[in-house]
């Protein structure tokens, strides 16, 4: 006697379950799968219009059609590029990560309107959050504003920062860290940055190149290994 559940197994799929629309799973723990679902044109530029962020040569081309943001004024303050080159544990460049950015505006005020601190205006042109892929270097690379400074815990005020997250193959969680600004005002009193060892300190600080772009390299594990923080 055969039952439902045996009838239902022998018949043919034709949902969106079925194997033959797929093919073979990837064999990574996690990913490859940043650069073709989640970065999208225009996610790594938070003052401009650009399609920064994704990497086109890696969708099919019927797939890259999703539009960039509505166009916006300008956000107020002063506009910085920012990149980096992260690595991985035998020094080789991450070609297929993601990095987000989450971060204060100018002002020193975040984007969302529970902020107490009244007379900061929120930045209508400016949301604080960026997506970038790394290139098949390893790079990854921004377009934003330098924030302000923000309160602290005990009434102390932080150096200005911006809150990244790693992700990438093989990373179960993401990695989150923050950087700093080389001769940034208050880095030498942030609370944050004081609970780090001093002799590690400065795999979170991100220095000027000759270009004016601020350069942050992440090395996910080993030697000059980035400060990660738990959550």
């Amino acid at each position: 006697m055969t039952t439902d559940l045996e009838t239902r197994n022998a018949a043919p799929r034709s949902d969106n379950l079925d194997p033959a629309l797929f093919g073979q799973t990837p064999s990574q723990t996690v990913g490859p799968f940043f650069h073709y679902g989640l970065p999208w044109k225009g996610g790594a530029d938070l003052v401009g219009a650009s399609e920064m962020g994704a990497r086109p040569e890696l969708f099919p081309e019927a797939h890259y059609i999703l539009n960039v943001s509505a166009p916006k004024d300008a956000p107020e303050g002063e506009v910085i590029a920012l990149a980096g080159c992260v690595y991985d544990g035998n020094g080789d460049p991450v070609s297929d990560a993601m990095i987000e950015i989450w971060q204060a505006n100018a002002a020193g005020r975040y984007c969302s309107a529970d902020d107490p601190r009244e007379d900061l205006a929120i930045d209508p042109n400016f949301t604080g959050f960026g997506r970038a892929s790394t290139d098949e270097s390893g790079v990854y690379r921004f377009r934003t504003v330098m924030p302000g400074r923000v309160p602290g815990p005990g009434m102390t005020v932080q150096a200005p920062h911006i809150a990244v997250s790693v992700f990438g193959r093989g990373v179960l969680k993401r990695l989150p860290t923050r950087l700093y600004f080389e001769g940034a005002e208050g880095n030498e009193t942030d609370p944050v940055l004081a609970q780090v060892p001093e002799e590690r300190r400065d795999t979170l600080i991100a220095r000027r190149r000759e270009d004016g772009t601020w350069w942050f390299d992440i090395v996910i594990q080993g030697e000059r290994e980035t400060v990660f923080f738990d959550l």
